[in-house]
């Protein structure tokens, strides 16, 4: 394949996530979330396991930020646990844990590299959770006076800020189909919560913005949702009913002054829209200067009678939408590997929603990695070709993309680290560096450095 180059200043980087990396659950103050509860719960996540240690991050921070420079990343995207800022959601800051943040923030500017803030990535405060979570308008209102908090100590030096990873997964996988905590199976809880994570948006981008943040953002996970006919009628609205519930629910009240007609009259089917109060959507419609992009697979559906739809996760699908089943190659998520789907995903919203920046905060994918005696790193690395052949894809795919127009501004691998994956446990790998979760030692994979040269060519 030909070689390309990506363009000057492009942001090349990588993510994690606050309850995915750090462990000490218990340290300095920092009070329980939704996720120590759910993953708790019996049944709930793979063999019980829990983040309570996971890549020990917390006390480790030191060397993975050495790590992260001796790959040359330019950025690092991380999330901010709110439990650490306060314990119960509410009231007073907790200082030891905004000093953590202080720690590692430092310590990456003091490498070059550049902190890429995420204020939620799905760890609620429990308290907050005790009082219905996102189900409760409160919590959009406890949302913005927390990110108001973490400004204040650390905007003086991040210069991004983004809001919410994946509402989509919060609302429906949260409240829909109870596979993410809080563990709830309610239709109108999920279109409730939708609409609270939005306005929680909206309220903590405007606190942002008049505390002087220099970049603001929302990170979603849109999804390439094509027909299994492109000719059928019947697979057109089937796309255009997931579609509305997976992309334009969020897409239009972000970028497009309101949400679609069409979905807020399919959620009046479950719940009497009455949440919604007047001045919502406006405040939902805060400017923003970024918007964050994770991709990983394309959703493929057709309209069929009888169909079995996609359960809470696409509340009133069923009997009407069939998801088709991802044919192969597969990732270890049984997940589809279509790269081009990716240049689609973005060329669509450049095209649909113009004008706004866009940055890929996640990409990646699990493999079921075996260390071995000779790979790269020494004993325990791991040749991990089958993730250098999909992230190279995907690479030339937003490549693709910027070749068409789309104004992207960077590429951020998930993930940094093997890690906690929510419901599965330790069972999944995404890292480009491996995480021996005994011994907690870090051995950069063959795709880490294979990154890394990527990194300082600026292309392939």
């Amino acid at each position: 394949m030909s070689n390309l180059r990506f363009p000057e200043n492009f942001l090349w980087g990588a993510a994690t996530a606050a309850y995915q990396i750090e462990g000490a659950a218990r340290d300095d103050g920092r009070g329980p979330s939704i996720w120590d509860t759910f993953s708790r719960t019996p049944g709930k996540v793979h063999q019980g396991h829990t983040g309570d240690v996971a890549c020990d991050h917390y006390h480790r921070y030191a060397d993975d930020v050495a790590l992260m420079a001796e790959l040359g990343l330019r950025a690092y995207r991380f999330s901010v646990a709110w439990p650490r800022i306060q314990p119960d959601g509410t009231g007073a800051v907790n200082p030891r844990g905004l000093d953590f943040y202080d720690r590692l923030v430092d310590a990456l500017l003091d490498r070059g590299i550049d902190p890429i803030v995420t204020l939620y990535h799905w760890d609620l405060p429990q308290a907050l959770g005790d009082r219905g979570g996102w189900t409760n308008r409160e919590t959009a209102e406890h949302f913005a006076t927390y990110a108001t908090a973490v400004h204040a100590r650390l905007g003086d030096r991040v210069g991004t800020w983004t809001t919410l990873n994946e509402p989509w997964c919060s609302a429906y996988l949260g409240y829909g189909n109870g596979v993410h905590a809080p563990g709830e199976q309610d239709p109108a809880a999920a279109f409730t919560a939708v609409h609270h994570l939005l306005l929680g948006h909206g309220l903590a981008a405007r606190a942002l913005r008049a505390a002087g943040a220099e970049t603001i953002g929302i990170t979603l996970n849109p999804a390439d949702v094509r027909p299994a006919d492109p000719a059928s009628a019947a697979d057109a609205a089937a796309v255009r009913l997931v579609d509305g519930l997976h992309n334009r629910i969020f897409l239009d009240p972000l970028l497009a002054g309101g949400y679609p007609e069409d979905v807020l009259e399919h959620v009046g089917g479950f719940v009497e829209p009455a949440f919604v109060r007047d001045g919502d959507e406006k405040l939902i419609a805060a400017p923003i200067d970024l918007l964050g992009i994770n991709y990983y697979q394309p959703t493929y559906v057709a309209g069929r009678p009888g169909g079995a739809g996609g359960g809470g996760a696409y509340p009133g699908t069923e009997g009407a939408v069939e998801f088709l089943p991802p044919v192969g190659p597969l990732t270890d998520m049984g997940w589809m590997i279509e790269p081009a789907g990716l240049t689609r995903l973005l060329e669509r919203i450049a095209t649909d929603y113009p004008g706004v920046p866009l940055l890929i905060t996640e990409n990646g994918a699990a493999f079921p990695d075996k260390p071995g005696v000779d790979g790269p790193g020494g004993a325990g690395g791991v040749m991990d070709t089958d993730r250098i052949a999909y992230l190279d894809g995907h690479l030339r795919a937003a490549h693709e993309a910027i070749a068409r127009g789309v104004d992207l501004r960077g590429y951020l691998v998930w993930s940094l680290l093997d890690n906690f994956e929510w419901a599965e446990g330790y069972r999944k790998r995404f890292g480009i560096v491996h995480v021996d979760y005994l011994t907690q030692r870090r051995t950069p994979k063959a795709s880490a450095r294979w990154y890394q040269e990527v990194i300082s060519r600026n292309g392939l």
